[in-house]
């Protein structure tokens, strides 16, 4: 199976820094950094999913589309293990 890796960088309303996302498998890598510098450590990237699903909105966002490429590519990562 082909190693995954995605990273996305959101433009966010809170914080002059983007959100960052990744979801690296080679090294077992989940994590979000949010705009302040703290951040999120999952052990799956199926729990940095939920997570995302749970606590990002598009209204928190300077571009929300980024925000619907992005879920929309950690969906197809999560039917298909992977992403185009």
């Amino acid at each position: 199976m082909e190693v995954m890796k995605m990273e996305f960088s959101l433009s966010s309303y809170d914080g002059a820094l983007p959100v960052e996302v990744t979801i690296d498998d080679d090294n077992g890598r989940y994590t979000i950094r949010k705009s302040d510098r703290s951040g999120e450590y999952f052990n799956s990237p199926n729990e940095l999913i939920e997570w995302v699903k749970a606590h990002f909105h598009e209204e928190d966002f300077c571009h929300p589309d980024e925000l619907r490429k992005m879920l929309a590519q950690l969906s197809d990562y999560e039917l298909n293990g992977s992403y185009y």
